[in-house]
């Protein structure tokens, strides 16, 4: 008899959000057509459940008192016009024709919403939370059993009982910490773009196409997958970081901290432009041609996290701590990313997104690269630090993390 690590699943349970449409979109999109006062609003809700400081449950509550009043229609129509994961139809056909069932469940969406993706796709079920109506006018309230502790667990249970399966059955795809009461031990556990949360406790960790998850589903065994063009690209821009001491160096620094600055405005006007079907010359066309598969389809934080760190990098600390500690994390993160992907099958324990390949070959580029602006004894200590923090799943994005604090750790030494 075949256990639960080893036999194919009859039932696959997808989040939503960051899955099958980008994190954020929907209540991006409802705001907009609400006013720029309630997409700031949703954007702020938003940012404090994803550094973890309000739960879920108490942020849908708060963006739907501020939608109290709105007519029902607002949230129809940005629900058939939410981009769905081009390859989403292709990966539910596959399954279904493989005999799995596919199920929907979101604790960030309303049921009608889920329930019209779950139609497109082709997913056999849909949940989502039911919004309170007084005719077709939102009262601000919500309910449901998906947005209690434990909720998707229950209704998960629901399915499997209505099917006659077991947990052993099943493979959850998921991105985020919201998930974790159905990231059991018996289920097969794939995280999708995951956060730290998830990078830990997801059996495989999945990235780039959602076709990807596939294979991994079927068990096949895992390849080392050469560099895409966008990702030769993405990670020559992350190199170039490389060249931001030197620069400052010959212009001074609170003019490249300025030129940095403009950038960064520029980039977040660029990409809300293009979440509303506009295009800035230049900036959009090197965002298409760098961006990952996903990132195409949402706001592309990673640029926007990579120029912050590098310019609270290059304001905090003095040279020539800032210029290796920029260096260090320019070059060593760009080439783990390329490398991890080009040598690895086999991920890190603690963060499955990342390999021993990939990390190696960091270290020794960041080790160089330090060694340019530092000696080697306080590059090979740089290099580690920083390799160091990009191994660890933590909650912030390595591309604020790992320059500051190499750049502190460089700072306190030399």
């Amino acid at each position: 008899m075949q256990n639960s690590s080893s036999k194919k699943p009859r039932l696959v349970v997808f989040d939503v959000e960051g899955v099958l449409i980008p994190k954020n979109r929907f209540f991006f999109e409802v705001g907009k057509n609400l006013g720029l006062t309630q997409v700031i609003r949703v954007l702020f809700i938003g940012f404090l459940y994803q550094i973890g400081v309000m739960p879920l449950k108490s942020a849908l509550k708060r963006i739907f008192k501020g939608l109290r009043g709105a007519n029902n229609s607002c949230l129809l129509q940005v629900a058939e016009k939410l981009p769905i994961m081009p390859t989403a139809k292709e990966v539910f056909g596959q399954l279904r024709a493989e005999g799995c069932k596919t199920a929907l469940i979101s604790s960030g969406l309303p049921d009608a919403t889920v329930k019209k993706i779950a139609s497109v796709v082709g997913a056999d079920y849909g949940f989502g939370f039911e919004v309170g109506l007084n005719g077709e006018t939102l009262t601000g309230e919500i309910s449901g059993t998906v947005i209690e502790a434990n909720g998707k667990y229950c209704v998960l249970s629901q399915i499997l009982e209505a099917e006659k399966m077991s947990l052993s059955d099943c493979t959850v795809v998921a991105d985020d910490r919201n998930n974790t009461c159905i990231f059991l031990p018996e289920v097969q556990k794939i995280g999708f773009n995951p956060d730290f949360v998830l990078r830990i406790k997801a059996d495989e960790v999945v990235t780039g196409k959602l076709s990807k998850i596939l294979p991994v589903i079927n068990r096949e065994p895992k390849h080392a997958s050469f560099p895409s063009r966008n990702d030769f690209v993405r990670e020559a821009i992350h190199a170039s970081g490389f060249f931001v001491p030197v620069v400052a160096s010959l212009i001074s620094k609170p003019i490249a901290a300025a030129l940095i600055s403009v950038v960064i405005a520029l980039y977040v006007v660029s990409e809300l432009a293009r979440l509303d079907g506009k295009y800035l010359p230049v900036i959009s066309t090197i965002t298409r041609h760098a961006a990952s598969h996903w990132e195409q389809y949402d706001f592309a934080a990673a640029p926007l996290y990579f120029a912050v760190g590098i310019l609270a990098t290059l304001l905090l600390f003095p040279a020539p701590a800032s210029s290796a500690a920029i260096a260090i994390f320019a070059l060593g993160d760009s080439t783990a990313s390329l490398f991890g992907g080009l040598l690895s099958k086999k991920p890190l324990p603690l963060n499955k997104g990342k390999t021993l390949e990939g990390s190696l070959a960091g270290f020794f580029f960041a080790f160089l690269a330090g060694s340019f602006f530092v000696s080697p004894l306080f590059a090979l200590v740089g290099a580690a630090v920083a390799m160091f923090v990009e191994f660890l799943p933590l909650p912030l994005n390595d591309n604020l993390l790992i320059p500051l604090v190499t750049g502190l750790t460089l700072w306190l030494i030399i």
